[in-house]
């Protein structure tokens, strides 16, 4: 694995950087300036979870420069288990929301990859609206299929060529991390997987109102949403979580950060 800042913390083996808001898009903004990789996840419980389960993808998202603490009960997490102290959470959709505001005061170009066409069309809309000084050199949807090598290779030149200084990631919790882990050294520009931030933006889902997000209930109103297809996520990926921290705060259960294994194959979601 590469070296990790001094920021990073373990939860639950999957190294967390106990950093703020107006800290990660410094070093976002400054990556994009120098023309520096830099592989971020704005990681919530599930994608913590998902680490759990996925000794490989744990390796994954430990390699990456950057992955802040998406969700409130990983914020929590670290202020309980590490003191760190964090006053807020850097959430995914306020993190794209601050990197995209500063790259139009910057003048730094802005790449978007995945989610529909549908979205993407949306999401461009909005962006045109409220950053009208922002310059988007392009974007591609999600084939909701892995990529060959030749499309993975063509899908990196599309965005180095673009003039980019910046690549937003929209796959979905994992694809999109390992996207960026698979991918970011071969960008001269931060990779960040930031997920419904695209669905956001682009208005196709609603956000739970401030008073549930910041109380850690933003789970709940997206499951009142989306039942059939999240209700295993929070139930039984939160459940798991609670327990696992309760463990290791005893002592009863430690799960090592360098627990993960090193991937036996790439993969290319796309």
């Amino acid at each position: 694995m590469t070296s990790q800042l001094t920021s990073k913390r373990p939860i639950l083996g999957v190294l967390i950087d106990a950093i703020e808001m107006e800290e990660a898009v410094s070093r976002v903004v400054s990556a994009a300036r120098t023309g520096m990789p830099l592989g971020v996840s704005a990681l919530a419980v599930h994608g913590v979870m998902e680490g759990v389960r996925d000794p490989e993808l744990q390796y994954r998202l430990n390699d990456l420069e950057m992955v802040v603490p998406d969700g409130q009960p990983v914020r929590w997490a670290l202020n309980w288990l590490h003191r760190a102290g964090l006053g807020e959470r850097v959430y995914g959709p306020d993190l794209t929301v601050n990197v995209l505001s500063q790259a139009e005061r910057q003048g730094l170009k802005v790449f978007f990859y995945g989610s529909s066409p549908q979205t993407l069309e949306l999401l461009l809309a909005q962006v045109a609206a409220r950053w009208p000084r922002l310059e988007v050199c392009g974007s591609q949807p999600s084939r909701f299929r892995a990529a060959t090598e030749a499309e993975r290779k063509t899908d990196l030149e599309t965005i180095r060529s673009s003039g980019a200084n910046l690549c937003f990631v929209g796959l979905g919790c994992p694809r999109q991390e390992i996207w960026v882990y698979e991918n970011r050294l071969d960008l001269s520009m931060p990779a960040l997987a930031v997920g419904a931030a695209f669905d956001f933006l682009a208005g196709t889902v609603s956000q739970a109102p401030p008073w549930m997000r910041r109380r850690g209930l933003e789970w709940l109103y997206r499951l009142i949403q989306e039942p059939r297809r999240l209700w295993r996520r929070y139930f039984v990926y939160n459940s798991a979580y609670l327990a696992l921290l309760l463990l290791h705060r005893l002592g009863l259960k430690r799960i090592p950060a360098d627990r993960g294994s090193a991937p036996t194959a790439r993969i290319r979601p796309g």
